[in-house]
């Protein structure tokens, strides 16, 4: 099978797509026939390395943590799927025509959205949710969410709009017209207005404005830190998973894709997120 692998860290030249053995499910997992993975900022950071001061990583390694695909085996002692049961989940090695997953780490996938384009949703709206999890928002309250225009951002703004808050977003001019559509009740093009106050800052961009950490009362990261701020690492979290595809699927939460590319282009998408020039959430199909 085709898979994007890299053996050293290192810059967008060291992702290779390699044909390897399709993976054979053990104990307790499923092999997941891939309809696509996505593409996360944050992929860039373990390809060059600087996540192994973190959480370090055996090489050569499979990329990809976003699947979304139909069963295909299961392993011993699955009870909890079938063999083709569409699903999605945050795994690792999806970038790949087969992956095996945890069978508790995957999810029944959207009904009302092609199977590809599910991939955009677990660890961009996983991270949404918890950020506004940690944040505490309530109805009524006005929330900063800076960086609206990425995917992460595009989550935040509509699982607050759900919430009952006031939504003012930071978004360049490409990204305006998405950021409207999803909720958001003022608009902010952060290259040329200042930055308003709100009861609490969602920071998703990777340099914030220094004054960021004076404009809420209570601020959350995902991203760079900020003064004052409190940093979230999203976690995996299949049961908040299936709480997003279920708001999918009644329309309360819409799924953004800005791109479609196939695996032969993951170094490429690499190097235009490194270079800025990447919109929303990307997804990256085997074929």
């Amino acid at each position: 099978m085709k898979a994007a692998r890299i053996h050293r860290h290192g810059g967008p030249g060291v992702i290779t797509i390699e044909d390897i053995a399709r993976p054979v499910p053990g104990p307790g997992e499923v092999l997941v026939e891939v309809a696509a993975t996505s593409f996360n900022p944050t992929e860039t950071a373990l390809r060059s390395g600087v996540l192994n001061e973190i959480t370090p990583v055996s090489l050569p390694q499979t990329l990809g943590w976003d699947v979304a695909g139909t069963i295909v085996e299961l392993g011993e002692g699955v009870r909890t799927h079938a063999i083709g049961n569409r699903v999605v989940g945050w795994i690792d090695g999806a970038a790949a025509e087969f992956a095996v997953a945890e069978a508790t780490m995957v999810v029944k996938a959207p009904r009302t959205l092609p199977l590809a384009d599910a991939a955009a949703l677990p660890l961009a709206g996983l991270t949404a949710w918890q950020a506004l999890e940690t944040a505490g928002l309530r109805a009524g309250e006005r929330i900063l969410v800076n960086g609206a225009g990425g995917a992460i951002g595009g989550f935040a703004v509509q699982l607050a709009k759900r919430q009952g808050a006031y939504v003012i977003a930071t978004a360049s001019p490409r990204s305006r017209d998405a950021v409207k559509r999803q909720g958001a009740d003022e608009i902010v093009d952060y290259t040329v207005a200042p930055l308003p106050a709100a009861d609490v800052v969602l920071n998703l961009v990777g340099r914030p404005d220094p004054m960021l950490g004076k404009l809420g009362s209570r601020i959350v990261t995902a991203a760079a830190p900020v003064e004052g701020g409190t940093h979230i690492v999203a976690r995996n979290d299949p049961a908040q998973l299936a709480a997003l595809v279920s708001l999918v699927d009644s329309g309360a939460l819409t799924v953004d894709v800005s791109e479609r590319r196939s695996l032969d282009e993951l170094g490429e998408v690499h190097r235009r997120s490194e270079a800025g020039d990447i919109r929303g959430k990307v997804i990256v199909v085997p074929g």
